[in-house]
């Protein structure tokens, strides 16, 4: 995937939270509070709740996850979606517990891990916003997420864990070498290192660097702005970044074009276009 938004800090405080959303527990939720958040409500902001396992991702939990995404997918009142973890951690990856004593007939035969890129096939973007420790970060939400620019500071987050587990099995190798190149990936799957947020910058895993307190604030504020945008071209704009990502340079500039001149059919683009001439703020509709 693209290079994610990341928001990373040694812990995260809620004081500075922007938005009038309350957090939410739908009936049947146990892992996840759900809320929406920013000035207009248009950020969906979903906080991995799992504390006493440091939110590993279980499969209850990325259960929640998927239904939290479909219906943030399915509000047209949202434009961009954070996801955050707890004061701890982010999501200490894989729930090594739940995966101990599986078979591989039950993992092939139960498709384990099926659905895990549910992050990844979101249309709206998604900000990953990284708190205390993101382990085995690139399984985790953290490399699912897709938009094209990254933030952090001061957070350890270590690559699939090698030493306890096999091999990376939710994308993580593919995902992380694509994103930081063979020789880093190489060093950080076989090696189960912690690297700091300053190492994954320099590393284009982070672009951005803020203090804990001000850590959800930016993520809010970050995707505020995307929904401020025109939601349609948005998601087309995503699936040129990703085509980029995914496929040959040829097949990238393809997809390009088909979205670029498929915006020509939009009223947002004419709106857009017109505001600019007359040098006034666009008003969408989406359409």
């Amino acid at each position: 995937v693209p290079v994610p938004v990341l928001l990373a800090a040694r812990g995260c405080s809620s004081a500075g939270e922007r938005g009038s959303g309350r957090r939410e527990r739908p009936s049947g939720q146990r892992f996840l509070q759900v809320q929406k958040a920013g000035s207009k409500g248009s950020v969906g902001l979903i906080r991995l709740q799992r504390p006493q396992a440091l939110n590993a991702l279980c499969e209850g939990l990325m259960a929640e996850l998927r239904r939290a995404l479909d219906a943030f997918e399915a509000d047209a009142q949202v434009g961009a979606i954070v996801i955050t973890g707890s004061d701890k951690a982010f999501a200490a990856g894989a729930d090594i517990k739940e995966m101990q004593g599986k078979s591989f007939q039950q993992c092939y035969g139960g498709a384990f891990l099926a659905g895990w890129d549910r992050v990844a096939t979101v249309r709206k973007p998604t900000i990953a916003a990284v708190n205390g420790y993101a382990v085995s970060v690139p399984v985790s939400l953290r490399a699912l997420c897709r938009v094209p620019h990254a933030r952090g500071r001061d957070s350890w987050r270590s690559p699939p864990a090698v030493p306890i587990t096999p091999s990376p099995g939710a994308g993580g190798t593919q995902r992380l070498t694509r994103a930081v190149g063979k020789s880093l990936a190489m060093e950080m799957v076989l090696t189960g290192e912690r690297i700091s947020a300053a190492e994954a910058k320099a590393a284009g895993l982070v672009s951005k660097v803020f203090p804990v307190d001000k850590l959800l604030d930016a993520a809010i504020s970050c995707a505020e702005k995307i929904a401020s945008n025109s939601k349609l071209v948005v998601a087309m704009a995503k699936e040129s970044v990703n085509a980029a990502f995914e496929t040959t340079l040829a097949e990238g500039n393809r997809t390009e074009k088909r979205l670029f001149y498929a915006t020509f059919a939009t009223d947002d683009r004419k709106e857009g276009m017109t505001a600019f001439v007359e040098k006034r703020k666009a008003n969408f509709t989406d359409s």
